[in-house]
């Protein structure tokens, strides 16, 4: 995994119809083009992640010789039937590749465990626009989904109390989007739609650990929903 002298390395290219940021130290040899954003470039050796990701999400080769994880946007719900890859166009800061780009460089900078990320596109057409994003891949990773154990409570809970405290609110926080890699740390995932706030107050942090918890009843009934009170716990002990 990169350094956090990385995040001083964030460059940015754009034309007319497109935009791509991205971290230099990921490509000691040039600069990126759309195509390191696109899953058929031979170069980037891409794999489909057979989990989540809606069909838009590969395992890649990176260019400085690690792994990373490539994501398309992609709509959910009855609007995916029309625009299933395509988003209104507001301005390239406030692309959702380029937001949670910048989201995520803040988080690793104030230590929050999320991956780095690496680049992210826009490519816009007319009124709408679609948008990638790679970020480092989280080495042996496996979902809290598939490791609910007590004692993972610990370390999940200090995770989340690190992110609200840095003032973001998980516009997804599940128990999908929770890993914990080979070395048994946490990290926090999709930061898609996240919100930076100066500070979070008491009831923005327990609407986003409410979103967990619904996401463990549904998971694991009973079993999730004591894991969550443990977890409660836990991060409240923190204050």
């Amino acid at each position: 995994m990169q350094n956090d002298n990385a995040l001083s390395t964030v460059q940015t290219l754009s034309g007319e119809h497109w935009g791509l940021r991205y971290l230099s130290s990921f490509y000691p040899e040039g600069v990126p083009s759309l195509d390191s954003v696109s899953p058929n470039t031979p170069e980037l050796a891409a794999q489909p992640v057979l989990q989540g990701g809606r069909q838009a999400a590969w395992f890649i080769d990176l260019p400085n010789g690690g792994r990373g994880v490539l994501r398309h946007y992609r709509r959910g719900g009855l609007v995916a039937r029309c625009f299933y890859d395509q988003y209104l166009w507001l301005g390239a800061e406030r692309t959702r590749s380029w937001a949670e780009f910048e989201v995520m460089c803040y988080l690793h900078g104030q230590g929050v465990p999320v991956p780095m990320p690496v680049a992210a596109s826009w490519h816009r057409h007319w009124a709408y626009y679609r948008a990638a994003l790679i970020t480092e891949q989280v080495p042996g990773a496996r979902t809290l989904a598939s490791l609910l154990s007590i004692k993972w409570v610990p370390l999940v809970a200090r995770a989340i109390k690190k992110m609200h405290d840095a003032g973001v609110y998980h516009a997804d926080l599940n128990a999908f989007n929770i890993l914990i890699d080979a070395e048994q740390a946490v990290w926090l995932i999709d930061f898609d739609r996240a919100r930076r706030y100066g500070r979070l107050s008491f009831a923005q942090r327990e609407r986003n650990l409410q979103r967990l918890q619904r996401s463990l009843l549904k998971l694991s009934g009973a079993v999730g929903a004591r894991w969550y009170q443990h977890l409660a716990q836990a991060y409240n002990a923190q204050f």
